[in-house]
């Protein structure tokens, strides 16, 4: 199994750009297609780029979250700062994480890939922790040698 860890965080807030994924939250292809074409709009169209010059580091956060019953989708920067185009400020509660570490040859390609291992094998075998909800997150924190290096954080409780 993949390494993952337990970290303690502090609260951080995302200022996201979003979409609504309208694919059944089982239909993974069609929700990484919908993924994709996001990612590849909000970069074309400049609105990444406005978001990464106001950001507080070079993490790229790639957040799910449920608001009024719809799986949201949001690229993201830590910033204490807002923008006319944002869509959403992620508040991330303080607490514990599962923080699940990782690289691919894409930056979809680390989240599919941190996904399935956390959503997949580590979340359902694990004994003394749960996922109850709340907004998770793909990070992109670096490229070296083409490879894309990240982590996933997913906010979770004791049982």
């Amino acid at each position: 199994m993949e390494n993952y860890t337990l970290e303690e965080k502090d609260g951080f807030i995302v200022l996201g750009i979003g979409t609504e994924l309208k694919s059944d939250y089982t239909d993974y292809a069609g929700i990484n297609k919908e993924k994709t074409e996001f990612w590849e709009s909000v970069k074309q169209d400049g609105r990444l780029d406005t978001l990464k010059a106001i950001a507080a580091n070079d993490y790229i956060f790639a957040v799910n979250e449920a608001v009024n019953n719809k799986m949201m989708y949001y690229a993201g920067v830590m910033t204490e700062e807002s923008l006319p185009e944002a869509t959403r400020v992620i508040q991330f509660p303080k607490g514990e994480y599962l923080v699940v570490k990782g690289e691919g040859k894409t930056a979809d390609e680390l989240s599919n890939k941190l996904t399935g291992i956390a959503f997949g094998q580590v979340l359902p075998a694990a004994k003394d922790f749960a996922y109850v909800g709340g907004p998770n997150a793909t990070v992109e924190m670096e490229e070296r040698n083409g490879v894309v290096c990240g982590e996933l954080w997913i906010p979770v409780v004791r049982k």
